[in-house]
């Protein structure tokens, strides 16, 4: 074996085992401050930009979009689009910027990308999704090639479509997929509601792990806590994703999931990794940028803890105004004060730990 598979195959292994937990892609939220944040919580967990579509990359040369920091690593880039050709080009400038893994959308339900015919429009048409993940494993140089949709769409029945579906794209060569375990209605229903209003079908997606034991199966939707992830993962699923939870309750999903998911120490506290934060908001504010671009992401730090709110108030109302600065985030701080001999106990259970 040379020595460039045998990195590529490491690679592949380590994005494998990172896909045991993973945070979803999602419009307007997982960008780079919030993958940082994230990333600060969890060292394990693989985590995903959000959807940036091939057009905007090989016709309107937006590489900014594909701009990630070292930091971030295990990371995947979502693409979305319908055309084998710029996808594959897509693919190319994705493997150069660096990314882990290279996603193909192909369950957003969004007017926007319908109009583009791409998203979960393509599970109508399991051919060009097989033209579009063939492309781009030809151009992906080795990096993995993977592919997240919903069980079907609109009057679709999923026990039909999806293993067929399944079956298409496997003979193109994928060989991870994750499924959201919904059906989306392309009318009717907003993306939001669509993320909602559709019944949950964990088991299907389970039964999918059984009927294809060779392809790498990870379940999104509706989850909610790491005790419901690791049930599906105890269930034989390869991995879980977790959206909404892992944004608007960072704190209860990333920061016990490397000890839980992955076996692995150093679980933090919510005040260790907000002075953790400190310096790349330093950073940021010093290259130009505003401070909510960054605290956006962090309101849900604390949520369910005594002075959450607070701590939301001020960030979301401080946070924007011009010239703000970290007295805003001292301030925010200040809410929910933490409890007397919870860092020394927390540097005790990571000496126990080593």
């Amino acid at each position: 074996m040379t020595a460039r598979k045998e990195a590529e195959n490491s690679g592949e292994r380590a994005v494998r085992r990172a896909a045991r937990l993973s945070v979803a892609p999602m419009m307007d939220w997982t960008d780079r401050h919030c993958r940082y944040f994230h990333r600060l919580m969890s060292r394990h967990a693989l985590l995903y930009t959000e959807m940036v579509t091939a057009p905007a990359l090989v016709r309107g040369g937006a590489l900014h979009l594909l701009e990630h920091g070292d930091e971030e690593h295990p990371v995947a880039v979502q693409l979305g689009g319908s055309d084998p050709g710029e996808l594959a080009a897509a693919t190319k400038l994705s493997v150069q910027a660096g990314y882990d893994e290279i996603n193909l959308n192909v369950g957003c339900p969004s007017d926007r990308v319908q109009s583009g015919a791409f998203g979960a429009v393509l599970m109508k048409d399991p051919g060009l999704v097989a033209e579009c993940v063939s492309a781009m494993i030809g151009a992906a140089g080795g990096v993995p090639v993977t592919l997240k949709c919903r069980i079907g769409v609109d009057e679709q029945a999923p026990r039909e479509v999806l293993p067929a579906f399944l079956e298409t794209i496997r003979a193109a060569g994928v060989r991870r997929v994750q499924i959201h375990a919904r059906k989306a209605w392309l009318q009717g229903l907003s993306p939001k509601e669509n993320r909602t209003i559709p019944p949950l079908d964990h088991d299907l997606v389970a039964e999918m792990k059984e009927a294809f034991p060779d392809l790498h199966i990870t379940v999104n939707g509706g989850i909610a806590s790491l005790a419901e992830a690791c049930g599906l993962l105890a269930r034989g699923l390869d991995g879980v994703m977790i959206g909404r939870a892992a944004y608007e309750r960072p704190a209860d999903i990333l920061l016990g999931a490397d000890e839980e998911i992955f076996a692995r120490p150093g679980r933090k506290s919510p005040w260790q990794v907000a002075e953790e934060m400190r310096p790349y908001i330093a950073a940021h504010l010093a290259a130009g940028g505003r401070l909510h671009e960054v605290t956006r992401h962090m309101l849900g730090l604390f949520a369910g803890r005594p002075g959450a709110r607070g701590w939301r108030r001020v960030l979301s109302e401080e946070a924007t105004r011009p010239g703000a600065g970290l007295e805003v985030l001292d301030a925010a701080l200040a809410k929910v004060p933490e409890p007397v001999g919870a860092a020394e106990g927390m540097e005790q259970e990571e000496r126990n730990e080593r």
